[in-house]
Formats: structure tokens, C-alpha cells, sequence
């Protein structure tokens, strides 16, 4: 009976995880035709087509990301089992890795991933980046999942997401401690002035629906799409700024700052977003299970 060839197979899943042909060539010490031909051997063997080809990338086909998925797995075990020949020992960690989007709120990350940091037999790796590369990430299977505040349609068609709503957290205004003005907003904001999220993010646009409905009009001190910065422009600015209270929930407790009110049905929800079909860990189930309430 003829058996797998798993020279083809380890050729196919470098090139899946890495996602660059080139790269995975050049550590090999092949020629990119010889790569192709070994990958090309395989899916001719069981008649499947593993990768298709968009521009000048390579993206798994359904049949490609079942097929990583013993890869990983197979690969996985025989680096457990050279651990064993050399040393005598097996890790017991588990790997797992998050893309988080560079301007969510590191509060609202730490909380989230609060479990797994707990957890004794599990190693987390965390890569703050911007959406389109957190989304080529996941594409060339370098994250379990993603950290967004937004949705993501599917790009020109040619790949889906899966999303999962995780928390969404209340929207408040926030200031100085002591200076709260007496009536709720608007009354009493006249001449005030504001620190806002950037235009276009789903915290601004309640922002500015709410100040519509009001015929309010918001005197702009500064923005900015970085919750970090947020919380540096609120601390030291001596305005009112618009954030969930998680940002500086440091300021609030040491009373440098104050929450003035909570906008009315106002949120930022946040989500995690991965590949359709992808075939999660027991750690991140329970993670993605477990995080599906308000802040």
C-alpha cells in the first residue's frame, strides 16, 4: 500500500504557514520550481487542490486548511517527540496566538486574555498590528483569532470571516475630577472643550449622532484613533473627553479623572474574528465562550 509521503507534506506546510513560496524555498535551500513540483506531487497524488493562487499570494483552499490542520498536528508531535530523544522531556505548553488591532484598549486586552495568562500549561504570544496585516495573518494561519472593534466584510469575495461578538463596553464622558457640570449633557457643555475618537470609529459616530439629535455642536481640542493616546489627551488636557471608562479606569480609581455620564445606548463592541471552518482548541473555546457579556 502506498503510504503518505510527508517530504511532500512538510514542503506544503512550510510554505502554508509562511505563506511565501520564496521565503520557504530559500530556508530550504531549493529552487522555487523544485517547492512548486514537491507541492504539486502531493495534491496530484490525492487529487486535491491545496492552494490557489491571488496575485502574487498563495491562499488554502478548503481542502488546503483541512489538510494544515493535520500537518500542524503531525509536525507538532514529531517536535514533542525530538524533545523526548534528546532530553527525556515533552512540553506540555500549548501555543496560542492572538492578533490584537494597535489601537484597541490594552485594559480591555488584558482583561480578556486574563485566563489564559492564569493558565500553567499554556503559552501566549500576542502581535499588536493593523487590521490588514491581522487579517493577512490569519490567512497564512499565524493567529488563532483577531482582536477588532469593527467588522470586516469579505475581501472582494475572495475570502470570508468568521466573526464572533465577545463584550461590548458603555461609552462615557469623562473629565476632570470635581468639574462635572450640573445638568446632563448637553445642558451645562456650552464652551467645553473635547477629546475625541477619531471620525469614522464606531465610538465617534454615537458621539456625533447623539450631538446631532441635540443640535449640539462639539468644540474639538483633539482626536485620535489610539485608545493609549486617548487616556494621555484625557489625563493632561484638562477636557472632556468621549471613551469607555475601562480606558482609564487608573485615573478614574486615583481620581485624577471623573465620569460625568454614560451616553445613552452607546457601546464599542469588540470581536473576535477568524477563518470559517477553523478548528479551535479547547482553551480558546472556552476564551471565546466566556467573554460573550458587557464589560
Amino acid at each position: 500500500m502506498n503510504r503518505l509521503n510527508y517530504h511532500h507534506l512538510y514542503y506544503f506546510w512550510r510554505v502554508a504557514t509562511l505563506g511565501n513560496l520564496t521565503q520557504v524555498a530559500k530556508e530550504l535551500h531549493l529552487s522555487q520550481s523544485a517547492l512548486s513540483t514537491q507541492i504539486r506531487s502531493l495534491e496530484q497524488r490525492y487529487g486535491v487542490k491545496l492552494f490557489d493562487r491571488v496575485g502574487r499570494t498563495l491562499r488554502l483552499t478548503d481542502a488546503g486548511q483541512r489538510v494544515l490542520t493535520y500537518a500542524q498536528d503531525i509536525f507538532s508531535t514529531g517536535d514533542e517527540l525530538e524533545q523526548l530523544l534528546k532530553f527525556g522531556v515533552v512540553s506540555t505548553k500549548q501555543s496560542i496566538s492572538i492578533g490584537v488591532l494597535t489601537h484597541l484598549s490594552r485594559n480591555f486586552v488584558e482583561g480578556l486574555i486574563a485566563p489564559l495568562l492564569a493558565a500553567q500549561n499554556i503559552q501566549l504570544k500576542l502581535s499588536s498590528r493593523g487590521l490588514v496585516n491581522l487579517l493577512d495573518g490569519l490567512i497564512n494561519h499565524e493567529f488563532d483569532f483577531v482582536l477588532t472593534n469593527r467588522m470586516v466584510g469579505n475581501d472582494n469575495n475572495q475570502q470570508a470571516w468568521q466573526h464572533q461578538l465577545l463584550r461590548r463596553q458603555p461609552i462615557s464622558i469623562v473629565g476632570p475630577k470635581g468639574q462635572k457640570p450640573s445638568k446632563p449633557f448637553p445642558q451645562g457643555y456650552e464652551g467645553v472643550n473635547w477629546i475625541l475618537p477619531a471620525p469614522n470609529t464606531e465610538v465617534r459616530s454615537a458621539f456625533d449622532s447623539i450631538c446631532a439629535i441635540n443640535q449640539y455642536k462639539a468644540n474639538i481640542l483633539a482626536e485620535a484613533d489610539d485608545m493609549a493616546m486617548l487616556r494621555l489627551l484625557s489625563r493632561d488636557s484638562g477636557a472632556c473627553a468621549v471613551l469607555p471608562p475601562l480606558v482609564v479606569l487608573d485615573e478614574l480609581k486615583n481620581g485624577s479623572l471623573e465620569e460625568y455620564q454614560a451616553l445613552p445606548s452607546a457601546f464599542e463592541h469588540f470581536y473576535a474574528i477568524s477563518l470559517p471552518k477553523k478548528q479551535h482548541s479547547d482553551a480558546v473555546l472556552n476564551l471565546l465562550k466566556s467573554n460573550d457579556a458587557d464589560v
